[in-house]
């Protein structure tokens, strides 16, 4: 042990320079150890129903629709999310929930996750309707075709349309798997009118209460899964009011395990992100690439310096001291001189 730090004091640069560059070398082939740890993945799903072209949300001070503002959302909560988390984006219509791709990880994806974020739009809807609670099965059943585990984010107004009574409200006694799930739910307890948009979006009237009036038995079950579109357009005093339907996202969440959120902001999204358990615990690589390199910057550094730094410290203030001295005394010399001639 003594002939090695002996070998060391006397070869001290080459010892250090030597290390940096194995770690260096070490660091390329990108080595790994398996380490057990939590694993998040996640399922962000957005309403693009026609209710979500309602305009009661701001962004930057600024009228905005429900859709808009559920973008402005997963944009930011992408942006905060850790490497190595997976995310899928999904889209609700109708009764059905569609996974636009499997989980992929955030960072790798970070652009492809916004573009898609940036391309959500209610004509990519397939259906007009809105059953938010017929949904959860198809939630569930997409989650297990996932090549793993993820949990649930739906981003929704929460109104179910056509309305809900007795013949087509969904049981979920038995339904299972939403544990952990967060609904957020997006739009003004206040309300307004739904437009009516055009193909190329724009404003062509409003839906009016007819478009949404409860039908009685087996004709409200049958139409809740065409999406007509009604080409009627509201009079003033006719048009359907939209709210958020956040007493009755809550019942729906307490009845499945879920947890409910305003979405006033990302702020609370991800606050509710956090409280939830990971979609998995297993064993997964963690890369030793970047440790070793920054163990050959620490040698490489230490080369560089003082066997005594302090010591080096204080010789060098003492020369900057008395090159200050001999610079200030010539300068006091230089005047006399000019003083006295004169």
């Amino acid at each position: 042990m003594k002939s090695w730090f002996i070998y060391f004091k006397k070869n001290r640069d080459t010892v250090l320079l030597g290390g940096a560059l194995l770690c260096l070398i070490a660091a390329l082939f990108q080595p790994s150890i398996p380490i057990k740890h939590n694993i998040y993945t996640y399922f962000l799903i957005a309403d693009i129903s026609q209710s979500m072209n309602a305009v009661d949300m701001e962004i930057d001070g600024k009228p905005a629709t429900r859709i808009a503002h559920t973008q402005k959302i997963l944009h930011e909560t992408i942006s905060s999310l850790p490497c190595g988390t997976k995310v899928s984006i999904g889209l609700f219509a109708g009764n059905s929930v569609a996974a636009l791709y499997t989980p992929i990880e955030v960072c790798n994806n970070f652009a492809a996750i916004q573009d898609t974020i940036d391309h959500l739009d209610w004509r990519t809807a397939w259906s007009g309707n809105s059953r938010v609670r017929e949904s959860l099965y198809g939630i569930a059943r997409i989650i297990r075709s996932f090549p793993e585990p993820a949990q649930v984010i739906m981003i929704t107004d929460g109104e179910e349309a056509p309305k809900l009574h007795t013949f087509n409200t969904k049981d979920l006694t038995s339904f299972q798997g939403a544990d952990g799930w967060i609904f957020v739910g997006v739009g003004s307890e206040k309300g307004v009118a739904i437009p009516k948009l055009s193909e190329k979006n724009q404003v062509i009237g409003y839906w009016s209460n007819e478009s949404f009036a409860l039908q009685p038995g087996i004709a409200q079950i049958s139409e809740s899964t065409l999406g007509v579109r009604d080409d009627n357009v509201a009079g003033e005093n006719d048009r359907f009011i939209s709210k958020l339907s956040s007493e009755y996202l809550k019942s729906l969440a307490k009845e499945v395990g879920g947890t409910y959120v305003l979405g006033n902001n990302f702020h609370s999204v991800i606050d509710a992100m956090k409280a939830q358990k990971p979609a998995r615990r297993d064993v997964a690589p963690f890369d030793l690439s970047w440790i070793l390199a920054s163990l050959a910057a620490l040698l490489l550094l230490a080369a560089y310096i003082n066997r005594h730094p302090i010591q080096q410290i204080k010789t060098t203030l003492k020369l900057y001291k008395k090159d200050f001295k001999l610079r200030y005394s010539g300068n006091e010399s230089a005047i006399a001189h000019d003083n006295h001639i004169n």
